[in-house]
């Protein structure tokens, strides 16, 4: 066989998802008011505790090692601005809302007809839950649930609440409910709330107790609770509670620096350029680079001219992919200058293929 070819092949049978973990729980057995708590986390990690799925409430947990700890203060903190978003910890960037929707009163979304509309989330409805079906992704379940009983359906016995996030997805899943003769309204995973990460994070994830949050202008902080679930509930800002912090592996740094300068500097200081193996590690790098000084920032993104591939310098191949329009799918002109991966700081924040000899921020991991 080919060497060439060989090399390729060899490349996409290592292909895979595997994450390290991007986010490290440090719990703290000290009473103090989650402003205190806050102050703490920023001075000695990253902040109070952002959650972005159930794999990291798992880490969390895991994270609690006393088994006296009754409520435990997490980084999410009522604000006075609602927004729509998604179940699964992903932003709202395109809604699909039908006319003179949403009407400004409820607070989760149903789907009709290809199109949204708002209502109360204690009200029953058939869902249609994210799975990992290899011919759709998705998985009507015939039963009537309030919203948040479907979200908790829906984590234990398949992904999450379905996202629908652009056109094309929303056509998917309204051939789906076609095609499985659904003559229900039915749930999908877009709500509002009001409640914001201590990090300004943007993830929607939320895991309230049944009922909560249930004292809108007294109980603004949430903790974890004491069940076997460790569930959210809201609790008042001043009570006195043990909390946890977290360390993020991903550091933005604000220098401007061509890339094998950028690559130089997190091999010195930190462990390497970042690589983005999945929509989760990209979820991550989008609340970091918001911070950026420059329009874009490099990633650990590089191309092998050879063979008009490009791998991370973690050595792993490019599976997962973020690519802007025009970006990363043609082949390079390597005889004008060596091209590298970018993540725009702007916009929807996909990657592009730059010289590398720009000057642009990056973003290091830890691990």
């Amino acid at each position: 066989m080919d060497q060439t070819l060989y090399f390729i092949l060899l490349l996409i049978a290592l292909c895979s998802v595997s994450e390290c973990v991007q986010r490290q729980y440090h719990f703290i057995s000290e009473l103090k008011t989650w402003t205190e708590a806050q102050r703490i986390c920023r001075e000695n990690y990253t902040d109070l505790a952002t959650v972005d799925n159930m794999n990291d409430m798992n880490e969390l947990k895991k994270s609690v090692n006393d088994g006296r700890v009754q409520y435990i203060w997490i980084g999410l903190k009522r604000t006075s601005v609602d927004k729509w978003q998604w179940s699964s910890g992903e932003p709202a960037l395109s809604l699909n809302w039908g006319s003179g929707q949403p009407d400004g009163r409820d607070e989760c979304a149903f789907m009709r007809n290809g199109e949204w509309h708002d209502w109360s989330c204690s009200n029953s409805l058939t869902f249609i839950c994210s799975s990992s079906n290899m011919n759709t992704g998705l998985v009507f379940v015939n039963q009537t649930k309030t919203w948040r009983d479907a979200q908790s359906y829906c984590r234990q016995n398949h992904i999450d609440l379905v996202s629908v996030r652009n056109q094309n997805e929303n056509q998917q899943i309204q051939k789906f409910i076609n095609d499985s003769h659904i003559s229900y309204d039915v749930w999908i995973g877009l709500f509002r709330d009001s409640w914001q990460w201590s990090d300004q994070s943007n993830s929607s994830f939320r895991d309230w107790a049944s009922g909560e949050p249930n004292n809108a202008g007294v109980d603004n902080c949430t903790a974890i609770g004491p069940n076997v679930l460790g569930q959210w509930y809201d609790g008042t800002c001043n009570s006195q509670l043990r909390f946890v912090c977290h360390e993020d592996k991903l550091i933005l740094i604000t220098e401007t620096l061509t890339w094998p300068e950028a690559m130089r500097y997190c091999r010195q200081n930190y462990t390497d350029l970042v690589s983005v193996h999945s929509d989760k590690m990209q979820r991550r790098v989008m609340n970091v680079v918001k911070h950026a000084s420059t329009e874009a920032v490099w990633l650990g993104l590089h191309n092998y001219c050879q063979m008009n591939m490009w791998l991370w310098l973690s050595g792993e191949i490019v599976c997962y992919q973020n690519w802007a329009p025009g970006n990363g799918t043609t082949p390079e002109n390597c005889s004008l200058t060596k091209r590298k991966g970018a993540v725009q700081s702007g916009g929807d924040q996909r990657w592009i293929s730059l010289p590398e000899t720009h000057k642009l921020n990056f973003i290091c991991s830890r691990s």
